[in-house]
């Protein structure tokens, strides 16, 4: 696939209502999960990205049948799964990959895992997923740098995971549900994909308690996919962040239709902060035209601090977009990224385009608004970074080009268009740089 760019042209109000697309961070391991049926399973409000498309380049290459049968929607025939090596290739496109470990090694008992790839935002340890899985009965064990993962049966134990890991929880959940016995994940990590990664699998048959905890309760044994069934996936809430960030920086009014309201009550509280207010309508989320814009400072008028921390606080992922609404938010405020310690690096782009912000180290940077942005030549390093150098695009005087949009579009799904809908100057080219 050749490479593009996105050309845009800043400054322009947007109006009108988007639609989240499916969680991705749903999806992903939920397609994974729909291995452990011999039966049909159908998918809704799956996003068509690029990360969903190189999953099911793998699950094809395990024997398994997967295919749009709709715009959003996947239906998935597990019946022949034979795993051995998964493509080494595949798996350096997606961290995802990683999610094949524990349906794979229920169905067939063995699996050869090359290292997973994804974004380059900081070390993302893979041991809790392991650690998890051994306890579980699983044995592994290192081969010219692959993984070869074996277990006689999965047991369920008493399981606590050393970090709350969204892919360790869920790699872990669905090794609980094919086991013998009861499980019990302590210190699981507990964000709406995996919520909707359990409801899923108690729609194929599990018995699960606790969903939406730190301690989930699996009582293993039970069959499993007996039935074809329909999953529908819940909506993006880090999409959801993004259009807020989008609307308050573009000094727009937008609709954001069937929200998940119930899973927005932390993104909504770090966005306050910064002076923006949004408004419920049924379903639907709207972001007012009129916004103050001025950041909210701590008692005793000191600088206030934004900082992302495990669910049900305020999402990591969102953090790239709060750092460029914060650019054009009259005051100060310290952003802190916890979680990878090289997200933040990103900020270069955006003192390029006249954003006033002060790296302080790796994890934390001070942003005093508001800025005047101007368009500039940016890469995408990374999914999030990528949409949130977008949305400062949007905002900015005159016109930037973005390179590597490949790495937004792992993870938003034909978001050029979607934008343009609203009355955005985006323009999708082929990139013809030598």
């Amino acid at each position: 696939m050749p490479a593009v760019q996105y050309i845009v042209e800043g400054g322009r109000t947007l109006h009108g209502t988007i639609r989240p697309s499916g969680n991705k961070n749903a999806a992903l391991p939920i397609v994974a999960a729909a291995l452990l049926s011999e039966n049909l399973v159908h998918l809704e409000n799956v996003p068509h990205i690029r990360d969903i498309e190189t999953l099911m380049q793998l699950i094809r290459s395990v024997g398994a049948g997967i295919e749009w049968t709709g715009d959003n929607t996947l239906t998935i025939d597990a019946r022949e799964v034979q795993a051995s090596h998964l493509d080494a290739g595949l798996c350096a496109k997606i961290r995802a990959s990683i999610l094949l470990a524990a349906p794979l090694l229920a169905r067939c008992g063995e699996i050869v895992l090359p290292p997973p790839g994804g974004d380059v935002i900081g070390r993302r340890r893979l041991d809790t997923h392991f650690l998890a899985l051994e306890q579980l009965g699983a044995t592994m064990s290192f081969d010219a740098g692959l993984l070869r993962l074996q277990v006689k049966g999965f047991r369920g134990a008493d399981v606590f995971l050393d970090e709350p890991s969204v892919t360790a929880t869920e790699n872990a959940l669905v090794a609980a549900c094919a086991a013998e016995g009861r499980t019990i994940l302590r210190n699981a990590a507990s964000e709406p994909h995996v919520q909707d990664l359990a409801r899923f699998l108690t729609t194929l048959g599990a018995e699960i308690h606790g969903v939406g905890t730190n301690c989930i309760t699996i009582e293993g044994g039970r069959p499993l996919g007996g039935a074809a069934i329909t999953h529908t996936i819940g909506p993006d809430h880090i999409e959801v962040g993004s259009f807020i960030g989008l609307a308050a920086v573009t000094h727009s009014e937008l609709r954001i239709q069937d929200a998940g309201i119930e899973h927005l009550r932390s993104t909504r509280m770090g966005f306050e902060r910064m002076g923006i207010v949004c408004e419920e309508d049924g379903d639907d989320l709207i972001v007012p035209k009129k916004q103050t814009l001025k950041i909210q400072a701590d008692m005793g008028d000191h600088v206030p601090k934004l900082e992302d921390q495990p669910w049900p606080a305020f999402p990591a992922d969102t953090m790239s977009i709060a750092i460029v609404t914060a650019t054009q938010c009259n005051g100060m405020i310290l952003m802190h990224e916890k979680m990878f310690e090289s997200r933040m690096f990103f900020v270069d782009k955006l003192t390029t385009m006249g954003a006033k912000i002060v790296l302080c180290d790796p994890h934390r940077a001070l942003v005093a608004g508001p800025s005047r942005l101007r368009g500039a030549v940016l890469d995408s390093p990374d999914i999030r970074a990528g949409m949130a150098l977008l949305i400062a695009a949007l905002c900015a005087e005159g016109r930037s080009v973005i390179n590597n949009v490949g790495q937004i579009e792992r993870g938003y799904e034909r978001i050029d268009h979607r934008l343009r809908a609203l009355g955005a100057s985006v323009e999708r080219v082929e990139d013809r740089r030598k």
